[in-house]
């Protein structure tokens, strides 16, 4: 039998309802967390002396040879955190394979902690336990701050000892990029979408060449039509089982489709390196959300061009064939995804090396060993709101009538909602609530329909029914915890194989 960790001795000789799997030893000081009966858990430490615990806010008293602290799960508790246990401080996790995992609750990092281990995945899968976009934090109305601080404090509590990195996700100012370095994060994910041009696509003959001469913004890409033709069109790519090279007109419609895009990741990316290094901050591209796919050669030119402009980018998000629609599994033909997630695998290899980023990646059960063949450990998974539908099943368990609350203001919301998803599902198409009484409105999260009205108005929701629905949450925290483990063990297994573990 191992012998048993001296955090954990010390948790069990001097703590008050310790959790064992909290228990970590920092420079001269033993920390865990301690189950607390008004606020679910606290913070406890014991030191030989006071000034090992300096950092920490709360309560101190002489306990025998140590000298005992108890303080709040609060956000200067979370900060002090970071200060005592560097792998909670957010930092670049490079090429490791990695996953994203979105919390609009700020409850569910113990249950990812979880499942992570129950797979393997401790020290081969890189988590981003805090993630969330603007538009997410918008609708919740959370802060970057809230966000991080409850990711911090998640991970400690479930004893996380691994690195962590945090992602600002789907940027699109100067702004957005300050709000979130300043608190710490780390993973900073630039969408240029408002500048992507997809018409291109249709463009031909003399309407594609006066496009190509006019829309690009010239200046900003330190080029001129001229130019991006004379340097690009005769590059051929050797993408391994074959060249990639542009073929007439797509070098024109890839520059008159993303040149804004471009562009605009420069100006942000150089903002971002002006105030952090790559040792401090690490940036990905996200074209994902356009209303067309991202062919091999665009995805060639962005990231030639990148490259030129001088930015840096650990993962790349392209527009795949086929619909990755929130909420549900992948929607499409499964062959022709195989292979443009093979081709593009195969440009990032070239021009890389990066990841591959797998945006809208909850529940996409079907592309998960697709991915890992085409792209091997190069692959970052990002997932959002499969966090939060969890957490509604633990409500339709507890709180049937709760979970049809949520739903009936879904469905009122729809509407509004839903202006900036991409998604199928409708409330026509959401079963009959009078028909699942009690526990059986379990049936929704089951449902296509209902799942993604759930998906995008939860702002509504969490606005309304926000307190209620934590409120059971940390009144069953096992069972939300337990829940998390089983639905994300099936996300993350398919990575672990093949990933490439992460940073020390």
């Amino acid at each position: 039998m191992e012998p048993r960790p001296a955090a954990l001795d010390i948790a069990l000789g001097h703590g008050r309802q310790p959790i064992a799997a909290s228990a970590r030893q920092a420079a001269g000081l033993t920390l865990w967390a301690e189950r607390d009966a008004a606020h679910g858990w606290r913070i406890a430490a014991a030191a030989a002396d006071p000034a090992p615990l300096t950092p920490l806010v709360g309560t101190a008293e002489r306990v025998g040879d140590h000298v005992m602290l108890h303080g709040p799960a609060d956000p200067a508790n979370a900060a002090a955190l970071r200060t005592l246990l560097p792998n909670l401080r957010p930092a670049p996790l490079a090429l490791a394979t990695s996953a994203g995992f979105g919390d609009r609750l700020g409850l569910a990092t113990p249950g990812h902690v979880d499942a992570l281990r129950a797979v393997g995945g401790e020290g081969r899968v890189a988590p981003i336990f805090a993630q969330q976009s603007v538009r997410e934090n918008t609708r919740t109305g959370r802060t970057p701050q809230e966000v991080l601080d409850d990711a911090t404090l998640g991970a400690f509590l479930a004893g996380w000892a691994g690195p962590v990195g945090a992602d600002a996700d789907h940027l699109k100012s100067e702004a957005d990029v300050d709000a979130h370095l300043a608190v710490g994060f780390s993973f900073f994910t630039i969408d240029p979408g408002d500048h992507v041009v997809s018409e291109a696509d249709a463009l031909e003959g003399a309407a594609l060449t006066e496009a190509f001469e006019r829309r690009p913004p010239w200046a900003a890409l330190d080029s001129d039509p001229a130019d991006l033709l004379r340097r690009l069109a005769g590059t051929t790519v050797d993408l391994g089982d074959r060249p990639l090279t542009f073929a007439p007109g797509e070098l024109e419609r890839a520059a008159v489709k993303y040149g804004g895009a471009l562009a605009h990741v420069a100006r942000l990316a150089r903002h971002l390196r002006g105030q952090a290094g790559p040792e401090r901050a690490e940036l990905e591209v996200s074209v994902d959300e356009t209303d067309t796919p991202t062919t091999l050669a665009e995805h060639a030119y962005l990231a030639i061009e990148l490259r030129r402009l001088g930015v840096d980018w650990v993962s790349l998000a392209p527009r795949f064939v086929g619909a990755f629609e929130k909420g549900v599994d992948y929607i499409g033909d499964l062959g022709a995804l195989a292979r443009d997630l093979d081709g593009h695998a195969r440009v990032a290899a070239a021009l890389g090396p990066y990841k591959l980023s797998l945006h809208s990646g909850s529940d996409k059960f079907a592309v998960y060993p697709i991915a890992v063949a085409a792209a091997g450990g190069l692959v970052h998974l990002k997932t959002a709101g499969t966090s939060y539908l969890e957490a509604l099943r633990v409500a339709g368990q507890h709180d049937p009538d709760l979970l049809h609350a949520v739903m009936r203001l879904g469905l009122e919301r729809f509407a509004e909602d839903v202006k900036s998803y991409h998604i199928s599902g409708r409330p026509e198409g959401v079963p009959d609530l009078a028909a699942l009484p009690g526990t059986a409105a379990l049936a929704l999260l089951e449902q296509t329909d209902a799942r993604q009205v759930l998906h995008v108005t939860f702002g509504s929701a969490l606005r309304t029914y926000g307190e209620p629905l934590k409120a059971l949450l940390r009144a069953h925290p096992d069972d939300y915890r337990a829940a998390l483990r089983r639905h994300f063990e099936r996300h993350l297994a398919p990575f672990v194989g093949a990933a490439t573990g992460g940073p020390a």
